[in-house]
């Protein structure tokens, strides 16, 4: 145990704060022997030789060079366990790889609609690690859950959650490096994965509490950008479509795109309907769709959801998404439990669709709903007894309705918490004062996060923004510099 406890922090020393965009002030963050890469503002696949990219000047991503054969990228710095999120684009038969640490791929290759000569050998593969001594020399590759390939020449994206290796004091491995979570374009590809060593072409042989970033140089061109790298214990950090309405944001298009120049990683929708169209969108600007906000009721003769429900559950099979349910009755007094059998069972029936598409369910206490605190939740979700079925922490919710001991309710909830929303507020009053940009109001927001961490909450955060009005824009700026600095993030 207690070499255990040096290792950690030993690690815990090493992962820092800081935030890298490896995408800002050209070759600043990476090593200096970056051979034949250059910066580029665009990029395209040659029409005339489709397996070759065309740049176009400018700043803001990288291409290694005019061949494709060239060293490879290396971080100045060294990480450990990381989230990080990075957007690639191959031509026709290249081939790359984001390697962790400098010793664990995500394979890159055009593998659209191409067969796979062996397991993690297929874009958003895990590469395979290698034996000359074994009969197959390769072993170990992991090939995606799902396919998520897109044509050659077009970007693609993932989003990486990494755990790195744990040593003891005396240097010896006592936990392998771990791949928690891969999305591929906004589909979850992989998920607790782990590496018992370095996979091929790696930049090392062995294996070590940190590493650099390294991105493959010599397999054929290809293009990078958007690369960032926050620490792990960051949670994601996404905004309700609550809060990106006004007058200069009314499509989802600017909606995304300002969230993404901001720093968001994506973001919700309420309903089905115009899903898809929203979902084009995230995709096009590589944010993700974190959850869906449905309209549910429980009433003694009729329970009821959206229509359209089954079907666009099936659109978003394997994209990790949550179908937030809050529950309204015409006939039930809020938390009063002479609705729970009509509850528990329209829960069930959602979350047989959820569970037929790899989605989860997540209950969503509201003020003045027949679902309204925590405690209903975990009282329904006891009952409903499905494994896919958790509840959300909801700030605002929470504070007009209950307002007691947040450490005691939060570990009550924990191993249920699929989802939490925060927003600023003040400690009591109406929605105006209890839904604020999250530089605003005087209730401390920094005591919830706090608590999270305690209980090893990993999951996603939303910001609220409902009734908030004024300059969406300014909002969301003003709430993703408070939360930098809530999570101690430094650029």
């Amino acid at each position: 145990m207690q070499k255990l406890i040096l290792s950690l922090l030993m690690l815990t020393s090493v992962l820092g704060a800081h935030a890298t965009d490896f995408s800002q002030n050209g070759f600043a963050a990476w090593r200096a022997d970056h051979g034949d890469w250059f910066e580029a503002g665009g990029v395209y696949m040659n029409p005339d030789e489709p397996t070759q990219l065309s740049a176009l000047p400018g700043h803001g991503l990288f291409i290694n060079g005019a061949s494709g054969r060239t060293t490879h990228l290396l971080s100045k710095n060294d990480f450990a366990d990381v989230r990080l999120h990075v957007e690639f684009l191959v031509p026709q038969n290249s081939n790359s790889g984001v390697y962790l640490m400098g010793r664990y791929e995500i394979q890159v290759r055009d593998s659209y609609k191409k067969d796979s000569r062996y397991p993690g050998n297929e874009c958003g593969g895990i590469y395979q690690r290698w034996d000359e001594k074994r009969t197959p020399k390769g072993y170990e590759g992991r090939s995606p859950d799902i396919d998520a390939a897109r044509p050659p020449g077009q970007w693609q994206w993932y989003d990486i959650l990494f755990r790195a290796p744990r040593f003891d004091a005396s240097g010896h491995k006592i936990e392998n490096a771990r791949f928690e979570k891969v999305y591929h374009n906004g589909f979850l590809v992989h998920e607790n994965v782990e590496l018992t060593g370095p996979t091929r072409s790696s930049l090392f042989d062995d294996e070590q509490p940190t590493g650099p970033l390294m991105l493959q140089g010599d397999h054929g061109p290809v293009a990078y950008r958007n690369i960032r790298i926050l620490p792990a214990e960051v949670n994601p950090f996404f905004a309700m479509d609550t809060s990106v309405k006004d007058a200069a944001h009314l499509s989802f298009e600017s909606q995304i795109k300002m969230l993404q120049a901001l720093g968001y990683e994506g973001m919700d929708h309420t309903g089905v309907d115009n899903l898809t169209e929203k979902q084009v969108q995230l995709d096009r600007h590589s944010l993700r769709l974190f959850a869906v906000y449905l309209d549910v009721w429980a009433d003694r003769d009729k329970q009821s959801f959206n229509d359209g429900l089954e079907r666009a559950a099936k659109r978003l099979k394997g994209r990790d998404v949550v179908l937030w349910v809050p529950i309204r009755s015409h006939d039930f007094e809020p938390s009063s439990e002479a609705g729970d059998e009509q509850a528990v069972a329209i829960i069930r029936r959602i979350a047989d669709i959820a569970a037929a598409n790899d989605l989860t369910v997540a209950l969503y206490p509201h003020s003045f709903f027949y679902l309204q605190t925590v405690d209903d939740a975990l009282r329904l979700v006891e009952q409903v007894g499905r494994k896919n079925v958790g509840l959300t922490f909801n700030l605002c919710h929470w504070l007009r309705v209950d307002n007691s001991d947040l450490k005691s309710l939060l570990q009550k909830a924990a191993p249920f918490l699929f989802m939490v929303t925060i927003n600023g507020a003040d400690n009591e009053g109406d929605w105006k004062q209890l839904i604020q940009p999250l530089d605003a109001g005087d209730y401390d927001v920094t005591q919830v996060l706090d608590l999270l961490k305690k209980i090893d909450y990993r999951g996603p955060i939303g910001l609220q923004g409902y009734g908030i009005g004024g300059n969406v824009e300014d909002n969301l700026r003003r709430s993703m510099q408070t939360w930098r600095k809530m999570q101690h993030i430094e650029k």
